[in-house]
């Protein structure tokens, strides 16, 4: 019989509620694993006698291992694969920021070092952006919501997790109840992360993000839109057919208007393809009545077959220039880290690099939530 994981919520809610005993216990239980991650379940100590029995029966401390790790070699960036239970492995990416080497209003931000983990959903990706390796892959399996908050558990032994990005492996939005309740469970003790620190990407899953705002009130979204028009974003994200642009727009319109927060805007550049100058007004026409942040991500070639340039650093200049000075939308550039470890999204499973090296700040080069 298959193990469950001890952070599936639901799971050890429901057995433990089937069983009589308290499902309060789950808190303690979560603490004690935490804190002692090779214990066996005997070793916790003042839970009642049918407890540790179901637990021996059904749940494992954890159902996923950190198989392999890796250090950029600039240090603000590891990257952890992690097996899970079937065989199958996904990646976590842990990235360090200093919020004091940045500038806010002409000032340096106050603060200190902080750890952004941007985790995976699934096993591969149905999504099929040709820009992506996680996307090459193909769609394997769902990730369990216990084997989602385990990437936390694992990563927080290495730095201490500040914010959560649901931007690994997979489209989070199709896998969404374990999403939703691996985000709850980040909430509670004894992770007690806040809302506003937690970010959920998607390539525009439609009837999600209508219910999104309701299941997770105060969670921030992402858009991977990568193209102001639909013609476009068909070319490089096949999925974009099943979610037409305007369909789209109005879903976000729903979202802002209910939760009244800004919405963050993915858009790689892609030399030729989507980062001429047009394309700028373009985007700033389609985004200028929403209150967003659009993060401009420099493509990072994914090994000798791509079949996308990345944009020249003049041609990202200019497009950030129109939309901040024309359309008046805060536009950043992200800053790419990571790269001499495989840092675009999915590479770590194809390619794993004998990289290790101690971890140091970054300069708080993009962080959106403040």
């Amino acid at each position: 019989m298959k193990m469950k994981s001890v952070f599936d919520a639901s799971e050890i809610k429901s057995e433990f509620e089937s069983a009589g005993i308290n499902p309060n216990f789950m808190i303690p239980i979560w603490k004690y694993v935490i804190q002692n991650p090779d214990c066996v379940w005997d070793e916790i100590p003042s839970l009642p006698t049918a407890a540790y029995t179901l637990l021996h029966s059904k749940f494992k401390t954890f159902t996923s291992s950190l198989h392999s790790l890796f250090h950029s070699s600039d240090g603000t960036t590891s990257k952890l694969l992690i097996k899970l239970q079937n065989g199958a492995f996904v990646e976590a990416v842990i990235m360090r920021y200093d919020t004091r080497l940045g500038m806010c209003g002409g000032k340096p931000r106050p603060g200190g070092v902080r750890s952004t983990l941007c985790i995976s959903s699934q096993v591969g990706c149905k999504m099929g952006c040709t820009f992506c390796a996680t996307g090459s892959m193909g769609f394997k399996s769902n990730l369990t919501s216990g084997e989602i908050v385990e990437q936390l558990v694992h990563a927080s032994r290495l730095a201490d997790i500040r914010n959560i990005v649901f931007m690994g492996m997979g489209e989070p939005l199709n896998n969404y109840n374990a999403v939703v309740e691996s985000v709850r469970a980040m909430l509670k003790q004894p992770f007690q992360l806040s809302p506003k620190r937690i970010t959920i990407s998607t390539v525009g899953v439609v009837h999600a993000i209508n219910k999104l705002h309701n299941d997770l009130p105060g969670i921030s979204l992402a858009v991977s839109l990568h193209a102001p028009v639909q013609e476009i974003r068909c070319q490089i994200m096949p999925a974009a057919r099943a979610f037409p642009l305007q369909k789209l727009m109005d879903a976000l319109q729903a979202f802002q208007k209910n939760s009244q927060q800004k919405i963050f805007i993915e858009y790689i550049m892609l030399d030729g393809v989507n980062d001429q100058e047009e394309n700028a007004h373009q985007l700033g026409e389609l985004l200028k009545t929403f209150q967003v942040v659009i993060n401009l991500i420099p493509f990072n070639p994914i090994g000798s077959t791509s079949q996308f340039k990345t944009s020249t650093k003049q041609s990202v200049s200019i497009f950030q220039k129109i939309l901040r000075e024309t359309y008046n939308i805060r536009t950043t550039v992200r800053k790419e880290m990571g790269q001499d470890i495989s840092g675009a999204c999915g590479q770590l499973v194809v390619n794993q690099p004998d990289n290790k090296r101690p971890a140091e700040p970054l300069r708080d080069i993009e962080d959106l939530h403040l």
